[in-house]
């Protein structure tokens, strides 16, 4: 099952409720999908919420086939990880293992990955691990996230070599392997 930090109600954004998810669930039709060689990649990068109207995943499955005939071979959907507000350029993520609710959810962007997939476009995942947005940002309560003293642009960055970084490496690799496996990115 796959944890999900995002709220029901999207005026909650990230400090809301969490959800269960269950990537299972989604009956997947692109057993026979071969990505696009890198030599190959003409990627398109979509901000979710501004490349249609409606702003979710399933909107922007409308327009695949049109991005698939001007030679485009990838999409880089960002921003993916839950963040507060309903919109955003993707630097203030604070849950990488959630999909933004106001997007679609998880079972949106599982819908929107399936039919790149059947269009024969790639799907880039967008992520950031060198650090996390203040807002909803609670993991520093259970494990230590942040690097002590250090910081980027952003914020706080993410503790990959102090003390105590096993844990937050296996956090961020894990988080690796699931948007593989339960998304196919």
């Amino acid at each position: 099952w796959y944890g999900a930090a995002a709220a029901r109600h999207e005026e909650d954004g990230v400090h809301g409720p969490s959800v269960g998810f269950d990537p299972a669930e989604h009956d997947w039709h692109d057993e026979g999908f071969v990505p696009p060689p890198v030599s190959e990649l003409v990627i398109y990068e979509m901000h979710v919420g501004t490349f249609t109207d409606g702003g979710t995943f399933d909107a922007a499955i409308e327009h695949l086939e049109e991005l698939a005939s001007l030679g485009i071979t990838a999409v880089e959907p960002m921003p993916i990880a839950a963040f507060p507000g309903t919109r955003n350029w993707g630097y203030d993520g604070a849950f990488p293992y959630a999909v933004q609710e106001s997007y679609g959810g998880p079972a949106g962007f599982q819908r929107f990955v399936d039919a790149c997939h059947q269009q024969g476009l790639g799907v880039i995942q967008d992520v950031v691990y060198n650090h996390l947005g203040p807002s909803g940002n609670y993991l520093p309560e259970f494990f230590p996230i942040f690097a002590e003293g250090g910081a980027n642009t952003w914020g706080n960055s993410i503790n990959l070599s102090g003390p105590d970084s096993d844990e937050v490496r296996r956090y961020v690799i894990d988080n690796a392997l699931m948007w593989l496996r339960d998304m196919h990115v």
